[in-house]
């Protein structure tokens, strides 16, 4: 071979390395590319999947935040419930005792002279005192009416009457007492009220 024929090799195959290397450079940089490309979808798939993960937190600490909203609740009413039927448990035991008071207080309205008539209405007394004693022990009271305004929450009008000397809707006679359990009307009183 000749000088310049190995020279021509030499510069064809450093031609052919050269193009290698700016091939092999495009391949890097396009490796690159797509490393980047790969990872930034990566990091786009993770966003978009701690976002849904997110709103599913979201909606679950919602969703609890009800239940606990709702259990207070009932707790609330359950707590309730129970306190007003504690309060009002003798309710029913009450209603059926005011006629036993009803019938002590027309005894109480007999009159008599003699003196077993006398002890007996002292007797008749005593349990009525001590029965209305107890009453209010448990927080069963008269409904004042006598002489006082009629309101229609606590009185029953079964009469009216003109009245001299009094305003109109001023209860004149009490017919039958009105009780109360605490704050509930047992049963009001029945009156006569002024025109």
């Amino acid at each position: 071979m000749k000088k310049e024929d190995v020279n021509e090799e030499i510069t064809k195959t450093g031609n052919e390395e050269e193009n290698t290397e700016s091939v092999g450079d495009e391949e890097t940089s396009s490796n690159e590319e797509t490393v980047e490309t790969s990872t930034e979808s990566e990091v786009t798939e993770e966003n978009s999947e701690l976002n849904t993960l997110k709103s599913k937190l979201e909606e679950e600490e919602n969703k609890y935040l009800k239940l606990y909203a709702e259990f207070e609740n009932y707790k609330r009413r359950a707590r309730e419930e129970a306190e007003r039927n504690n309060k009002y448990k003798n309710q029913s035991f009450a209603e059926d005792l005011l006629s036993v008071i009803d019938n002590l207080e027309r005894a109480l309205q007999i009159s008599g002279t003699s003196e077993e008539f006398e002890s007996l209405h002292k007797g008749v007394e005593i349990v009525y005192n001590d029965f209305i004693n107890k009453l209010n022990a448990n927080g069963i009271t008269v409904i004042e009416a006598q002489d006082k305004a009629f309101d229609p929450n606590f009185h029953q009008a079964v009469m009216t009457e003109a009245a001299e000397g009094l305003e109109s809707g001023i209860i004149i006679e009490e017919f039958q007492k009105g009780y109360m359990l605490k704050d509930r009307i047992l049963r009001p009183a029945m009156v006569k009220v002024s025109e």
